[in-house]
Formats: structure tokens, sequence, C-alpha cells
């Protein structure tokens, strides 16, 4: 009798949790997303997102689940959609295949994704024709421009950047870097061979080293830096022009609606951030002698 009752007690206790089980997955998300880390950025742009996507999600902050494995959790949630925010959320997946995954706030997605036919997303780099156009609008004397970058992380987007840059008829000066150690010295080569810096995100080439160093080596050269970031303009960089993160969850919650109602990732392109957000030191371009005009409507 004592055995029967025991094999019931079992029995019944794994019944009830079967059925919490089964009453979980019925309330699953729709959208399981995965953030990297609770910085403004990346609230901005889930802001954004559940601005348009207004299915059911949950949310892990991969930065308070450390050493948590998020294949399992992804398959314990089953849900319609991953939602990657940043390099280290999409990393932590990139090895499932069967669910669809859109990520924002990457820079080189195509780096961890490889080609992979179940990802899609909007790339946190806005594209070189705005940059150049900015540049234009400064309209110095002669448009020469000083690019340092390490081939490994912004080989491509160089590329882009010197064939766009010919057919406008702007001189690209672009030097390799492949350890911030050699900052100093390759720019010190290439003195006298640009009047506008254009500061890429590449992370060998800034570092808060080498960014102190550049600042002080344009200061003394008289020389504008253009940037990605409006905290560098804070700093004594000229001009920013960097992504509107909010506006960039929109984008990417537009492509979490079409694959919820249907539409495959692999018939969706991955694409570039569509809205900027410039920011300008005026005290650096009245130093310089800069006019601002052709700014005011860009």
């Amino acid at each position: 009798m004592i055995f029967k009752a025991g094999l019931l007690r079992t029995l019944f206790i794994t019944f009830l949790i079967s059925l919490l089980f089964s009453a979980a997955n019925a309330f699953a998300s729709d959208v399981l997303v995965l953030q990297s880390l609770h910085v403004k950025p990346f609230d901005d742009a889930l802001r954004g997102f559940r601005n348009v996507c207004k299915s059911d999600t949950k949310t892990v902050v991969i930065a308070d689940a450390a050493g948590a494995d998020m294949v399992r959790l992804v398959r314990e949630e089953r849900p319609q959609l991953i939602l990657a925010i940043g390099a280290d959320a999409l990393k932590s997946v990139k090895r499932i295949r069967d669910i669809p995954i859109i990520y924002m706030m990457v820079l080189n997605p195509e780096k961890i994704t490889g080609n992979a036919k179940n990802v899609a997303g909007v790339d946190m780099s806005i594209p070189p024709e705005k940059y150049l156009s900015l540049i234009e609008s400064l309209r110095l004397p002669k448009m020469r421009v000083g690019i340092l970058y390490d081939p490994a992380q912004s080989g491509a987007l160089v590329k882009k950047i010197q064939q766009t840059a010919r057919s406008r008829g702007i001189e690209i000066t672009a030097r390799e870097v492949h350890n911030p150690k050699e900052v100093p010295e390759v720019l010190q080569e290439m003195k006298g061979s640009f009047n506008l810096f254009w500061m890429l995100p590449d992370s060998t080439v800034v570092t808060p080293e080498t960014f102190e160093f550049l600042l002080l080596f344009t200061q003394q050269n008289r020389t504008p830096v253009v940037t990605f970031a409006g905290k560098y303009v804070n700093t004594g960089a000229l001009v920013s022009l960097d992504i509107d993160g909010f506006d960039l969850g929109k984008q990417s919650g537009e492509m979490a609606n079409r694959v919820l109602d249907g539409t495959r990732v692999s018939d969706i392109p991955c694409v570039e951030a569509r809205k900027s957000v410039i920011k300008i030191n005026r005290k650096v371009a009245s130093k310089l002698g800069i006019n601002l005009a052709g700014l005011e409507n860009f």
C-alpha cells in the first residue's frame, strides 16, 4: 500500500509539472529579446522596437545572466522570433538555425552571422554617402580626407568609402593599422596628406589613448575631425553623425512584424540605419574658421 501511495504521488506530481509546463508554453512570448547589457542606446532601441512591434516579448539581459546557456534558454522558451540587441547577444545565439533572428545595435554583424539564412537586421553603421555629404557641406578649400583603419574590422567599409568618394572628387588617404600602438606613428607619417580626419567606428584605431593623441595631433595641425559618436564632439571633434537608436529599433520592429506575419527571414535584406543625428562643436568650428552654413539643412 505504501509503495502504491508513493507511486500515485509521483504520478500526480509528474502530471502537475507537465500541466504547468504546458500552461507556460501556452503563454510563451512571441519574441524573446536578448539584450547584451543595460545601456541607454540599447534601451532606446528596444523602446523603438516595442513602439512598432506589439507582439508579446520577454527580455533577458546577457550581462545579468553570466554563464547561462542562451541556446538552451531559447529552446525552453520556444519563441517565434529572437531579437538580439548588441554583439554579445547575437553571438550567444549564432548556433541557432531554426528560429528567425533579428539583430540591431551590432557593428559588422556579418562577422558573427556568417552565411546564416535565418538572420536579418539593421546594421549599426550609417551609409558612407551620408558622411561624404556631410564632409562636402563643410566646404573646405580642397577635400582631402585622412582615415586610419584595421582591415580586419573596417576593410570592407573603407573600400566602399573610396569608391564613393572617387565619384564625388573627394581624395581619400587611408592607412592601415593592426594595433592601437601603431596609430601615433602612422598618423605622424600621414601629416600634410589630409585637411580633414574621418574617424571610423574601428576599435583598433579608436581607444581612449589613441583618441587623446589624435585630438592633440589634429588640434596642432588645425584639422577638423568628423566622427561617429557625439561623445567625441564633446571632447574636441568638430562634428559627429550618429545613429538614432529609437528609429533603428523601429526599423527592426518593422522587420519583426514581417517575419511574424509569415515572411521568411531569408527574403528580408539586411539594411543600414536610415536615420542619423548630427552634433556640432561650434567652438571648434570657430577656432578653425569653418563656416557651418552648409550644415543648417543637413
